[in-house]
């Protein structure tokens, strides 16, 4: 293929040395051309990243190693080079976005050293060009305050920054080809779309192809132009674009569009694939998906699938093998779901949040002098009722897990109340707080760096039972084996540690370490923004067992609307620490009212392309918390700003009973007027 890039031929990546070792990419091959997007879809652990380093030769030495294959890149096979000819393509000619910022970035350079050292291996420029560059790159990654960020290190940053800092050293080698694994995963729907909107940019300026790893579909059918979907170490389905959302094909491809949640699926659980992926150290004579398929006969567990590839849409399944009689299957193919009615939350308060403000102070000099406070949360109200799901959406660094933090008292809250079961915690003593935090557990953004690498999983979990009523050892392993196999995991991981897992794997363990205090309330910060659509689907099926179950009560801050239309009964939007609109879900995603909450919803890619959708793309940069405009914080990037806005902030506007808006459009004197 005269305009391929890239090539790969039955690339193996197996770990170990023994008779049955792991194979975890076994015989895969795919081609991506100049400026294409290719898109890798799959569960979490079915081997999407270990395909992506072993392309660059970083898959794990000595642990695993590449057994054959080959890796073209314009024809030539990169897995036979030296390291040292490899040190001039990785970064250079291709450039990877790994999935985990935290444990990627460098913590004790700061932003500018690390986005400066690709441009000093890669490229002569000197220290004023290479800090110009690292600039305009933050810049256009939608970095605000590049200028002081530069200097700031990772641990400075909110989860979402961190992967625009990944990004922006990605972009820094002007590469041929951008490896992105979960490029969007940490970031919120408006950032998410500025980011990808500069992908696509970027591949029109300079021709650069993308392989995409991602489990959001929404986002495949905006960026890619074609499909792969990838089980068990092997692809079981390419298509193009076109194909793969017209006419899905292979059951596991299915299994995966049932389980995407929405808003018609309220009233049901979401299909969930049975099982888990099998364990990739043993010999395969049956097709890999046979024991999860709904549609598996014996064929299908006696003879392993051929690759067949019809009108140019591969597929990995007896059900389309022309030699194989499959008619009496297909006709009993059919999509199930199990009814679930919505819960009805109680009408009192269980927490109650009232102007709670937590501002950091800016310290300078010699003698640490406040110069200034960070206005991460600023004056915000909420309340939330037994059994209820309050969703908390808004753009990453608006204050949203400081909202979490601050009711649990475990930053300093500067002002406000917060009120748990009648009970004022901030007036707590040390003992009453450990108490009244035993019945409020949080689910942290990043898995990692929320576990100990010294403990097992067993100990991690065990961690949550301190203040439960299980204390015999037996008991507490059961409870451990229990749980696990709630958040889809086999009990008889629980003695490994966390590196050992994937970020899905990861965040499970966090979620069962919270359940297993038994709690009323969980402060739940974005916990399935590193599962894959199967993998939500067990964890929202989970959280709603468990509040229909026990009656528990939700804080969940996430980007993930999708999820929001799911699972929430109540939505508040974020804007740079206070709460600019708050209704009921339907209200609030189906009539919104604030232009900020318009922005943030037309930015949400979707699998069913609608004409009429006018995505609005805010302008401008989200203002520092630490130097917030006057008037409304919203002015600079409205497109219906007035001159009031400039001066003043916004009361509440009451629309309904249940839905409130802070907005001059909406005021009874300015709701006529016309925007500026």
């Amino acid at each position: 293929m005269s305009d391929s890039l890239l090539q790969v031929n039955n690339l193996k990546t197996w770990f170990g040395n023994g008779e049955m070792p792991y194979r975890a990419v076994d015989g895969i091959g795919f081609s991506i051309r100049r400026g294409q997007t290719f898109a890798l879809l799959g569960e979490s652990g079915c081997g999407k990243s270990m395909t992506a380093l072993s392309l660059l030769r970083l898959n794990p030495h000595p642990a695993s190693r590449i057994v054959s294959g080959e890796v073209l890149l314009d024809g030539e096979n990169l897995l036979p080079l030296s390291e040292a000819e490899m040190e001039a393509i990785r970064g250079r000619r291709i450039s990877m976005i790994f999935q985990e910022p935290q444990s990627s970035l460098n913590p004790v350079l700061t932003v500018g050293q690390q986005i400066a050292e690709v441009l000093k291996w890669h490229f002569n420029m000197d220290a004023q060009a290479m800090q110009q560059r690292s600039l305009e790159l933050l810049k256009s990654v939608g970095i605000p305050d590049p200028t002081q960020r530069i200097k700031e290190y990772p641990h400075q940053l909110s989860g979402g920054m961190k992967q625009r800092v990944m990004i922006a050293i990605a972009l820094a080698g002007e590469p041929e080809l951008l490896i992105a694994d979960e490029p969007t995963t940490a970031l919120d729907v408006t950032i998410q779309a500025q980011i990808l909107d500069l992908l696509k940019d970027i591949q029109q300026k300079t021709g650069m192809a993308i392989l995409l790893i991602t489990h959001d579909l929404g986002v495949v059918a905006q960026m890619a132009d074609h499909v792969a979907v990838m089980y068990a170490g092997q692809i079981v389905e390419t298509a193009s674009r076109e194909q793969f959302f017209n006419d899905t094909r292979h059951p596991y491809t299915r299994k995966l569009f049932e389980a995407l949640p929405s808003d018609q699926k309220r009233e049901q659980k979401l299909t969930v694939i049975k099982g888990s992926v099998p364990p990739l150290n043993q010999d395969f004579n049956c097709c890999r998906f046979a024991d999860r398929c709904d549609f598996a006969w014996q064929h299908c567990h006696d003879v392993e699938p051929r690759w067949l590839e019809p009108d140019n849409h591969g597929v990995r399944c007896h059900l389309f093998d022309p030699d194989v009689d499959a008619e009496h299957i297909k006709s009993e193919i059919r999509v199930t779901s199990s009814r679930l009615s919505d819960v009805v939350p109680a009408d009192n308060a269980l927490l109650d949040v009232k102007q709670l403000k937590v501002h950091f102070p800016i310290k300078k000099g010699i003698l640490q002098r406040t110069v200034g406070h960070v206005k991460a949360v600023d004056n915000i109200s909420l309340s939330l009722r037994p059994a209820e799901t309050l969703a908390l959406v808004g753009e990453s660094g608006c204050g949203k897990t400081t909202v979490g933090k601050g009711i649990l008292q475990l930053v300093p809250v500067t002002e406000g109340q917060v009120k748990y079961a009648g009970k004022q915690m901030t007036r707590m003593s040390e003992h009453e707080l450990k108490e009244a935090r035993a019945s409020m557990q949080i689910i942290f953004q990043d898995p990692f760096s929320s576990m100990n690498p010294r403990m097992t999983i067993t100990q991690v979990i065990e961690e949550g039972m301190l203040g439960s009523s299980i204390k015999n050892p037996a008991d507490k392993q059961h409870k451990v084996d229990e749980l696990l196999e709630r958040v889809g995991l086999r009990p008889d991981i629980k003695h490994r540690y966390p590196h050992e897992f994937s970020g899905g794997q990861r965040q499970r363990i966090c979620i069962a370490r919270a359940l297993a205090a038994e709690p009323e309330v969980i402060i739940c910060d974005e916990p399935t923004s590193a599962l894959d659509v199967s993998v939500q689907a067990q964890i929202l099926n989970l959280l709603r067992d468990i509040q229909h179950e026990f009656g528990l009560s939700y804080l969940f801050i996430t980007h993930n609307i999708a999820v929001v239309d799911y699972l929430a009964h109540r939505v508040a939007v974020m804007y740079l620490g206070r709460v600019v609109e708050e209704g009921r879900r339907d209200e609030v995603l189906n009539n919104p009212k604030h232009p900020y909450t318009q922005a943030l919803l037309a930015a949400v890619p979707r699998i069913e392309s609608d004409s009429e959708q006018q995505a609005i793309r805010l302008e401008g940069e989200l203002p520092s918390p630490a130097n917030p405009p006057q008037g409304c914080h919203f002015h600079q990037r409205c497109p219906h700003v007035m001159p009031r806005c400039r001066e003043q902030y916004p009361d509440l506007t009451q629309l309904s009973r249940s839905h409130t808006v802070k907005c001059y459009l909406y005021e009874e004197d300015y709701g006529s007027t016309d925007s500026n």
